[in-house]
């Protein structure tokens, strides 16, 4: 395309737009001395025309002049419009813009700009868009401001910021950004508790610039702000001297990001988080932390299929739960041991590992978990052909819900007794404790366990010889299920509607 038709100057490959060019841009020979003094690198030429737009009275034989005499300690085009355009800057920003080197992965928007320079977000924003105009800055193409440091820029920008800041003003704009981070965080994942009235008092106590408007924004902005949070979460722990702040990051950033986007389509950044929480907690030998880094980790390898990696991990966290003195954390991952033999078909160790479990449920008294570690061994022994003990155990299962009130679980716990029996050959009695579960199930309101039972029933009716009242259980179960799909129908339609 000829520079004649788009108002460029144009010199061995390289455009500098003619309306950055000031004064003299209608000279062709002074654009051209200018394009050989860059080289015609167009980064160097970006600059050096934000430098003209600057100074519209500025001539380009000028400022090839300029670059010619920062030539004498500077031999890269880049380097010396750099020196040029930093040189011109008022002392603030200046500052600003050498702060701009520790931003994570080259991204800044105003939160991180004015938290790197103590400043406010207005202003910073002010800020950016003047360094985009001299072509310091490049704008990403994004909803929310959003702006990248040039990378032939970066190490420059690093350099200065070594040399004209001391390390404890460095350490503090680092600390203030992980800060800030932090707080947004906090603010992004407070919106989607719509329910929650201390979530509510806690977002109108923030300042009104760290607020998001709708949940929906709040996702938006963890979505396009992601690979900067995790950019900050990486340097944090690579930098070893704010480990403090970067735990609270790690932690919040989890939670925003299980709360926006639900733990399996987060799974993969969760893991290199987890990851990173686990190489802090070595490195300051807190066991506590460790455990529950090595439980999060192990969870997400056995969601995705990696059950021997998965159980690796959850034994790695029981040493160091016992080294804690972490009862849930020791708990916790003794049952997780039991749940991936459990997975990998080991039904004896499962049983074994669940039963370690159950006894340090029973000996703090925690009793609903108990019951549901009852339920875990007979499970266990119901895989292994073993339905005596299977059915002593979810007896005792059974009997815990109950003592618990927990009405929703006893019914379940009763279905899967009947089902035991069905299998131990015992017709009559699943028949009967399918109906005690079923009338359980009425009172949970639970419609769709109960058609399960009333389909049982009738199955077990069937081998009985009774098809008449099989033919009952099956329409009573589908007259249940056509009144729960009705009512699924009308949540959906008042949610359109809403």
């Amino acid at each position: 395309m000829h520079a004649r038709r788009t108002g460029h100057q144009v010199r061995g490959g390289a455009a500098v737009p003619a309306h950055r060019l000031g004064a003299g841009h209608r000279r062709p020979r002074a654009a051209e001395l200018l394009v050989e003094e860059c080289q015609a690198q167009p980064a160097a030429l970006v600059l050096a025309g934000g430098w003209l737009a600057a100074r519209p009275k500025a001539a380009v034989a000028d400022l090839a002049k300029h670059l010619r005499t920062e030539g004498s300690d500077e031999s890269s085009p880049v380097g010396r419009v750099f020196r040029l355009a930093y040189k011109s800057l008022p002392s603030a920003s200046a500052r600003m813009l050498r702060l701009l080197s520790l931003a994570p992965a080259g991204l800044v928007d105003p939160h991180t700009a004015a938290a790197l320079a103590g400043c406010s977000v207005n202003g910073a924003r002010t800020a950016l868009d003047d360094f985009v105009a001299l072509g310091l800055l490049r704008p990403v193409d994004s909803p929310l401001p959003q702006y990248e440091v040039p990378g032939c820029l970066q190490p420059r920008l690093a350099s200065l910021a070594a040399a004209q800041d001391r390390p404890a003003e460095l350490q503090l704009a680092r600390a203030r950004m992980l800060e800030r981070y932090v707080r947004l965080l906090q603010s992004c994942r407070a919106i989607t508790e719509t329910d929650s009235a201390k979530a509510r008092e806690k977002l109108l106590g923030m300042p009104r610039a760290l607020r998001f408007p709708t949940p929906r924004a709040a996702a938006d902005w963890l979505r396009l702000r992601r690979p900067a949070l995790l950019a900050a979460a990486r340097l944090a722990v690579a930098d070893g001297e704010l480990d403090t702040l970067a735990r609270r990051l790690m932690s919040q950033l989890v939670r925003a990001m299980v709360a926006h986007f639900g733990t399996q389509d987060a799974a993969p950044d969760l893991y290199g988080i987890h990851r990173l929480v686990l190489d802090v907690a070595v490195r300051r030998d807190l066991p506590r932390e460790q455990a529950a880094a090595l439980l999060n980790l192990a969870d997400l390898d056995a969601r995705t299929g990696r059950t021997t990696e998965a159980l690796v991990r959850y034994r790695s966290a029981l040493d160091a739960g016992r080294r804690a003195n972490d009862p849930y954390a020791t708990g916790r991952a003794m049952e997780s041991v039991g749940g991936a033999h459990l997975e990998l078909g080991d039904y004896d160790r499962a049983a074994d590992w669940f039963g370690r479990a159950l006894a340090q449920r029973l000996a703090r008294d925690e009793r609903a978990d108990a019951a549901r570690l009852y339920g875990r061994i007979a499970a266990a022994h119901t895989y292994a052909g073993r339905y005596g003990e299977a059915l002593r155990n979810w007896r005792a299962a059974v009997a815990g819900y109950r003592k618990a009130g927990d009405v929703a679980a006893h019914a379940r716990a009763l279905s899967e007794l009947a089902r035991v029996q069905e299998y131990a050959g015992r017709p009559e009695e699943s028949l009967r404790t399918c109906q005690e579960a079923a009338d359980r199930a009425r009172a949970a309101e639970d419609l769709r366990l109960q058609a399960a039972l009333h389909l049982r029933m009738a199955d077990t009716l069937d081998r009985l010889g009774d098809p008449t009242a099989a033919g009952l259980h099956r329409s009573a179960a589908e007259r249940m299920l056509e009144e729960d799909r009705s009512g699924a129908c009308e949540i959906r339609s008042a949610s359109v509607e809403d």
